[in-house]
């Protein structure tokens, strides 16, 4: 982490994707700031304003008060080119250069799950939470649940990690080291007391407004391997968060509840419309996050196992699959030529071979090699 780390963050009207823009073109801050100003308008295609302001350094004085505020309130702070940030959250287009955090930001490494749902949590909800969490918790070392303190599932998800002596990370829609709600504040010292952290994109001179949740809510799933929804309403901040684990080919899962419940509304919409695959315990968790593949989260791939015996007509399909990442239904019918009837029914054969899996979004990931 260097002063050029923040001042980009804070130099007026780069934002998250201007600064990601930049950062892909030059490599780093520190390169950012050396560059000239018509570097910075033809290579990276930068409004003149915009160059002016980062060749005048105009985030400077800010970011060294924002290095005084950090020390001062025992607050760190993490740029996106540190060997320390978060690898999946670095994957997302939209990642905040800087994330400020408290307490252990290592957990952010390890096998994590984010798990979110409505602020008006029934006992129902609160129960699944309780139960998938503990589940995991037996079964996953090294397990981190990531969720965003808020009333509800997201606090039970806090509580219920904690209770099962598992690591968990609140990301939250303030500066640091302030929470919200205020009144999550001893569950928040909880939190770092037993090895979690807290997590925020925001400095300190960041004025309160409610678009900052929505904000966080792409950090909570992109800081995860999956995101799992316990109860939704048919609208609401949970839902806006599996959004954006799909939109990051991340494994959406939530857990059904009654047709007549409010509260399951959008969680039971979410497993109809085939957004998210349906939870009933842990072990559902597990295969849904491939985490029976492996137990180290840097190296998780697919199984190198010979497979069984499969027809020309399949393997013709399974060598469509160059690499282990998965590909859409669309993408599938380009390289194999296949009209769609036929091509649906080869990846059920596959399927059941085991040699594939249905992903959420309609993609699909060759397991063996």
């Amino acid at each position: 982490m260097t002063l050029e780390d923040i001042a980009l963050q804070l130099t007026p009207g780069i934002g998250v994707k201007g600064a990601a823009h930049l950062l892909e073109v030059f490599g780093s801050a520190e390169a950012i700031f050396n560059a000239s100003a018509d570097e910075l308008v033809f290579k990276a295609r930068l409004r003149a304003d915009l160059a002016q302001a980062i060749v005048r350094k105009k985030g400077f004085a800010a970011a060294e008060r924002e290095i005084l505020y950090c020390r001062r309130h025992g607050v760190g702070a993490v740029a996106s080119t540190d060997p320390e940030y978060p690898a999946l959250l670095r994957e997302i287009p939209d990642y905040p250069h800087v994330l400020y955090f408290m307490g252990n930001l290592s957990a952010l490494s390890d096998h994590c799950i984010s798990i979110v749902g409505t602020r008006d949590a029934t006992p129902y909800g609160q129960q699944m939470c309780n139960r998938l969490i503990e589940g995991l918790a037996e079964r996953i070392p090294r397990l981190t649940v990531v969720s965003g303190l808020a009333f509800g599932i997201d606090i039970a998800a806090h509580h219920a990690a904690m209770a099962a002596k598992a690591l968990t990370v609140a990301v939250i829609a303030n500066p640091l080291p302030n929470v919200t709600p205020a009144q999550h504040t001893a569950a928040a010292r909880d939190i770092l007391k037993r090895g979690g952290a807290l997590v925020s994109e925001l400095p300190s001179t960041s004025k309160q407004i409610g678009a900052f949740y929505l904000a966080r809510n792409r950090i909570i799933a992109g800081l995860s391997a999956g995101c799992l929804i316990v109860e939704s309403h048919d609208t609401g901040g949970s839902l806006y968060t599996a959004h954006c684990a799909d939109s990051y080919n991340r494994t959406v899962m939530a857990v059904p509840g009654r047709a007549t419940d409010r509260a399951s509304a959008g969680t039971n919409h979410l497993i109809r419309n085939r957004k998210a695959q349906l939870v009933l315990s842990a072990d559902d968790i597990v295969e849904a996050l491939m985490w029976d593949l492996g137990e180290d989260p840097a190296t998780l791939r697919p199984q190198q196992k010979e497979l069984p015996l499969l027809s020309p007509a399949e393997s013709e399909l399974l060598a469509c699959f160059r690499t282990s990442d998965p590909l859409s239904l669309e993408a599938l019918g380009a390289i194999s030529r296949l009209d769609p009837g036929e091509l649906s029914m080869r990846l059920v054969e596959l399927e059941l071979a085991g040699a594939v899996r249905h992903l959420p979004g309609n993609r699909y990931m060759k397991l063996w090699n």
